[in-house]
């Protein structure tokens, strides 16, 4: 009686139940749906923000902003008792350089030329020094000064003694100079046997040149060559000096050099090859044809002027087949040509004026075309050692001034301090150097 009495009651229960039970689900779902677009809401400002927002906003400066990823190589810790430089480990291709500084004064002058690598170079810079003690200093001191640069820079000194750079043009038997840049300046010829092959093509330039464009732009250069060109240099069919040997006919000082191809030819002799027996050097029948017999002290040739570039001139023109001409907006030089009367000023000129204009190019394989000048080459500027001081800059009315006076003077006065624009802590925007000291060169390493 008693369960017929509460009947009414549960029934009255179980119904309040049932609506408790369907508000609490409608409820749920309502708050489920309210999670859902809160969700989506935040997803779409997360998508919205790295879109439109740089990293760095959010994350600090140690937020990555490319997809660059540079595993560097530590200089305290990296073996480099073989002499041989790690292999670029980053995902853009770094632009490499092989140039020689051997004395204070040289490394005072290549200080520029690097400093005008830095500054303009897009990608990643691998340098590749020949040099002495003194040249290795003044640039060390410079180069410690950039904690955080906008791109990834190594640096390798390469250290070769006197005597070893003796021997090894003893052991080539023939060549000889007379020329300002001596036996470092001979060195241009060896550059493939010094830097390791590890390093497969490199851009050398004198250091009394400087960039003031991309250099990137040069290096794409060697994506245009024909397969078996091994080496690109300025061509001055025009400039005949047969006191020279016509050697002013081409000039060794901005040179794009396929490193493992001059390897592969065996492009200098030595007693080492003669030895082997296996297959000849390239360049002694090139010396031959153009120089004869080296009749010369010693052997040697006693005929052949401009230092390397009379050497460079005999291969060349023996080896056609072998050579590219370098575009002039590469080789813009003080040295007789006066910089094919191109320079700053008169800004809005065309193209067709600004040809009409340009000087010793007749004849030459930039005849017709424009002149747009990447690489200023101040040689031939006498009266001081130092390009930078030559009396002629103080001379507002000189020609040379009005031209590029104001480069000169402003890529001397740029500071180093200023190339700290990087990330810090951020390994894509680091320098990093290295020596390399007991330098042999490859036809010792291949006698043993």
């Amino acid at each position: 009686m008693s369960s017929l009495h509460n009947t009414p009651h549960l029934t009255l229960l179980g119904s309040a139940q049932h609506d408790i039970f369907n508000a609490l689900c409608v409820h749920n779902r309502r708050r489920r749906s309210a999670y859902l677009v809160v969700v989506a809401l935040s997803i779409a400002l997360l998508v919205f923000a790295k879109e439109y927002f740089p990293p760095e906003q959010f994350f600090g400066s140690s937020a990555p902003t490319s997809a660059i990823d540079i595993t560097t190589p530590n200089s305290e810790k990296h073996n480099l008792t073989d002499g041989q430089p790690p292999l670029p480990t980053a995902t853009v291709e770094p632009v490499i350089f092989t140039l020689i500084m051997w004395s204070e004064d040289s490394a005072l002058e290549g200080a520029i030329l690097i400093k005008s690598i830095i500054l303009y170079n897009t990608k990643p810079s691998d340098i590749h020094i020949i040099c002495d003690d003194e040249a290795e200093e003044v640039l060390r001191s410079r180069l410690t000064l950039i904690q955080n640069p906008p791109r990834h820079i190594r640096v390798w000194f390469y250290k070769p003694s006197w005597q070893s750079m003796l021997d090894r043009v003893k052991r080539e038997g023939s060549i000889a100079t007379d020329h300002s840049a001596g036996l470092p300046g001979l060195m241009k010829l060896f550059i493939h046997e010094i830097i390791p092959p590890t390093v497969k093509k490199g851009i050398y330039i004198d250091t009394d040149a400087i960039f003031i464009t991309d250099p990137s732009l040069l290096w794409n250069v060697f994506d245009t060559l024909r397969p078996e060109t091994a080496f690109v240099m300025g061509s001055h069919p025009d400039q005949v000096a047969p006191e020279w040997n016509d050697a002013s006919r081409i000039c060794s000082c901005i040179m794009l050099l396929d490193l493992d191809k001059l390897r592969s030819l065996r492009l200098m002799d030595s007693s080492v090859y003669r030895a082997l027996d296996d297959f000849p050097a390239l360049s002694p029948v090139a010396f031959r044809a153009k120089y004869g017999e080296p009749s010369g002290e010693h052997g040697r040739y006693d005929n052949v002027r401009l230092g390397d570039q009379g050497y460079w001139w005999a291969i060349v023109d023996y080896r056609p087949d072998l050579f590219e001409p370098l575009s002039y907006d590469y080789e813009v030089t003080t040295c007789l040509l006066d910089t094919y009367s191109t320079g700053l000023g008169d800004d809005i000129i065309t193209e067709d004026e600004e040809i009409s204009r340009q000087s010793h190019v007749k004849g030459t394989p930039q005849e017709g075309h424009i002149i747009l000048p990447k690489i200023l080459h101040f040689n031939c500027l006498h009266g001081h050692v130092l390009y930078y001081e030559w009396p002629g800059w103080s001379n507002p009315n000189d020609g040379l001034t009005i031209r590029w006076g104001s480069a000169v003077a402003y890529h001397k006065g740029y500071k180093w301090i200023w190339f700290n624009q990087g990330q810090k802590h951020n390994s894509e925007h680091t320098l990093e150097m290295f020596t390399i000291a007991n330098i042999k060169f490859a036809d010792e390493i291949v006698e043993k």
